[in-house]
Parts: C-alpha cells; structure tokens; sequence
C-alpha cells in the first residue's frame, strides 16, 4: 500500500507552484506511453487527463483516485485500460472531435469516454449511429430475456385468474413455450390455409348451386367449412382478447385489426341476410353481402402471425421506405415523362392509340414494368423508339433501389437470429451462474433469496447477472455486476 509519507514517492508537488501550461505528463496506458503538456489538457478541465495535472498537489490520496499506480521518479500515471479505444479518445485534445476505430465495441468505447470523463457530444455523429444501434440491440436482447424469466417465473401472490390469464396468453401467444401450444399453432395456421382455400374453391361457378331465385351462391359443404373456420377464429380471438395484458394495446396492434377485419365480414353478412331484407331491397342486401365477402381475402394476412419469414419482410419494408420511395419516385418521374412524348409523337398517326397523356400514363407504366399487355403500343418510328427508351430507363429505375431493399432484409434477418442466439446464450449463462451460487450457498442463504424475489428462483438477483464484461440495466438493479451481452467480443 503506497503511503503519503513514503520515500519512494518524494517528488510530489504539494505546493500547487508548477505552473499547469507548462506541466508535462506521461500516461502509460495498457503499456502504451503518452506525452501530454497541460496547454493542451486544459482545453477540457473536466476530463481525467486534465485532472491529473491538478491533482499533483493534492497528495497521493487525490493521485490514486484518478489512476491505478503512479511512479513519482518518471512522473508517470498508470491505467489497466484499453489502449486501442484511448488511442481514439485522446483525438479529442488535438482534433476537438472523436472517431471511434472500427473493430471496437461501441458500448466498450463508450464506457471508455465515461472513465476517461470525455463527454459524448465530441462523438462523431456516424461513431453515434453505431453506438444507437448497439444500444436498440442490447435493449431487444433484454427485452427477450425479460419476457423469457416473465414465463418461467410463477407469483404466488396473484389470484387464480391471473396466473390463468398468463397461462392462456401464453398457451395462444407463444408456440415455442409447449407441445400444446406447437399443435394450437399448427391447427390455427391448417385453418387459416382451408379457410382461404375454400374462398377460392368456392368461386367455381361448377361447384357452386342455384337457389330458389336463381342466383349463385356457394356449396353448402363450403359454406359450413367457412362457418367452423370462422368459429376458430373467433374463440382464439375472444380468448386472446380477455388473456392480453394489455387489451388496447392488442386491439391496436396491426395483426389484431387484421384478425378483426377477417372475422367481421361473416357476422356482418349474417346479420344483413336475416335483417337487411325487412330494412332494405333485397338487391341491396346482396351486393352489401357481396361486397363484405371481398373482405375475406384480409384472413391470408394472418399467416403472418405464424412465419417469422412474413414477419422478418414486414420489418425490412418499413426499414427500406426511403428505398421504396426512392423507386417510386423514379418511376413517377418517368411514368409523366415517357406518356407525354408518346402522346406527342403518336398525334400524327391517324389511327393512333394515345388519347390523351392520362391514358398515355397507363402505357407507360406497363412499359417501365416490362409488363407490355400490349393493349397499347406505338405505331409511329418515333413512338417506338420512345417506348424502346422508357423500356431501358425502366428496367434501371427498378433495379437501381432494389439492392438496398434486398440487404435491408438479409441484415435485419441475420439480426434477429443473433439477437435470439444471444438471448439464448445469455438464459445459459444466467442459469450456470445460479447453479454456481446454489452450490456455495448454504440452506438459510437460499431461504433469505426465496423471500426477496417474489416471482420465483428465476427472478432473484443471482440470475440476473452474469460474470462477464458489462452490464445489462433492463434485467438488474445491482450496478457493479456486468453481462456478456456488451462485450467485445
């Protein structure tokens, strides 16, 4: 232990007479040395470095709580830090602005500024998107576990509807929890995939029967296969609806509207077959119904609910809407363009197809497609030569914005594989570390951790922490214990 009185440290400056301008330092940080003068450190008094030279006159005690050993002979500062992210931070003394290197942990180089008291702002805004990124992984990474111990993890002090309430969520909500609750997901997807199929069969005009007015209507085979598919639907949603957690929040959800929407049309034109015709004409009742009906083809949507693939395209869509219109406005630009010469050099034919530049408008989008249904077409040499020229600047509009789009999916997919590996990892990691306190503990301390948590072994504090290198704040309130999750590995 290094004393204030020891002889190996006589060359402290006590006095505060050493002007700091002209003071210089050196820092040997992870075995890499660094001169530094004070003119340059008191740019930023606040930061650890300008600190250092301070701290020279307040004895060892001030000293030691800055850095790690000290060598009053060279005047020199030790730190166990990371000499690559330090490398990076001192650019701060001399540039005004930081750049983190690649290859280095975002949330470590941010640990690294706060040790080192440098504020974020002198973060570069690309270094800062790197650091968002990181911070919305480790926070979905979290977000995973917690919903994971929040099924494991059984309150005793909740009623008996509420743990049923839990149990049925989780039952509907979750196929991966159970057997059970694999075969309702399979059974839920079989009838989504009849139900369509059946809206499909039964626009056969040979499957379907004449009724006693002689119109059309569907085999009443078909018709009580879509009314037990409707039945399904509408107990998985009633017990969805009364299980949720949050039930406006689940009424607002996206996929619930869809569930609401292939659902409503059934009931809807119950009602208007029974009632509508004492309210209505009875024509009117039939193109409501057969308006209604149309909305049948919302129930296709729900296999979303069933493919982490439809579910991974979604989210690479909403992530590539700059891409999207991007694309659109390409073929906008084109679409008026390439209408408006066609409608022009297409005037002197007699028997010319271009009415007007709004009907040229379909022209060219069929065109810039490459779709050509031939319906219109040029007759003149010049209007084939406009089409031959929209054709090409349509194909590189499309293909232009399509590589982004593409890898918007790829990355957000392998995203969320490793998101749910980490996840996984992280479940382990918590698990081995109970086992390893369990082994250590004797009966009383087990007794003390039963009464502190109260959802279960799988929410005490020993499970929600791990040794490794940083720290998850969503999954614990102990500061000083770190999770591998933010490593630099």
């Amino acid at each position: 232990i290094k004393m204030a009185g020891d002889s190996r440290f006589p060359d402290v400056d006590t006095d505060g007479t050493e002007k700091n301008e002209e003071t210089e330092i050196v820092v040997n940080v992870g075995g890499v040395r660094q001169v530094f003068y004070g003119d340059n450190l008191n740019q930023y008094p606040e930061t650890r470095l300008a600190e250092l030279i301070n701290c020279l006159s307040g004895g060892y005690d001030s000293i030691f709580s800055l850095c790690d050993d000290y060598d009053p002979g060279k005047r020199e500062f030790y730190f166990d830090r990371d000499p690559d992210a330090f490398k990076c931070i001192i650019d701060v003394y001399y540039f005004g602005e930081i750049h983190m290197k690649k290859g280095i942990c975002p949330i470590c180089f941010k640990n690294e500024m706060e040790f080192w008291k440098v504020d974020l702002k002198f973060l570069d805004d690309c270094c800062k998107t790197h650091l968002s990124e990181k911070k919305e992984e480790l926070e979905e990474i979290a977000r995973r576990v917690q919903l994971i111990l929040d099924d494991l993890g059984v309150d005793a002090s909740e009623s008996r509807w509420k743990r049923c309430q839990k149990y049925i969520w989780k039952f509907l909500e979750k196929p991966e929890s159970s057997y059970p609750a694999r075969v309702i997901a399979v059974l839920s997807f079989l009838f989504i995939l009849i139900s369509s199929v059946v809206m499909c069969v039964g626009t056969i005009p040979d499957l379907q029967v004449v009724d006693a007015e002689g119109n059309r209507m569907e085999h009443p085979t078909l018709d009580s296969i879509e009314t037990a598919c409707i039945g399904w639907f509408t107990m998985e949603y009633v017990l969805r609806l009364i299980s949720s957690p949050n039930k406006v929040h689940f009424a607002l959800s996206f996929m619930n509207i869809v569930d609401v929407l292939a659902i409503l049309p059934f009931y809807v034109s119950l009602i208007l077959t029974h009632l509508g015709a004492k309210l209505m004409e009875l024509s009117n009742v039939q193109q409501a119904i057969q308006a209604l009906r149309i909305m049948r083809i919302a129930r296709i949507f729900k296999l979303a609910r069933h493919s982490s693939g439809l579910q991974t395209l979604t989210y690479a869509l909403k992530r590539s809407f700059k891409e999207l219109g991007l694309l659109l406005m390409y073929l906008a630009v084109g679409i008026f363009v390439f209408s408006a010469l066609g409608y022009t050099m297409e005037q002197s034919h007699p028997e010319t197809l271009f009415k007007s530049i709004p009907q040229s408008f379909w022209w060219a989008i069929i065109t810039m497609t490459t779709v050509g249904y031939g319906d219109i077409y040029p007759k003149t040499t010049l209007g084939k030569l406009n089409a031959a020229i929209s054709f090409l600047c349509g194909v590189i509009a499309i293909a232009l914005p399509i590589h982004p789009i593409i890898n918007n999916f790829v990355r957000y997919y392998n995203k969320q594989r490793v998101l749910e590996t980490a996840a996984k990892h992280e479940l382990e990691l918590m698990e081995l570390n109970s086992a390893e306190g369990k082994a250590a503990s004797s009966k009383s301390e087990l007794e003390d951790l039963a009464r502190e948590g109260k959802k279960g072994p799988f929410y005490s504090s020993r499970l929600k922490v791990s040794h490794s290198d940083t720290f998850i704040h969503l999954l614990s309130e102990e500061k000083h214990y770190r999770t591998r999750l933010q490593s630099c590995k």
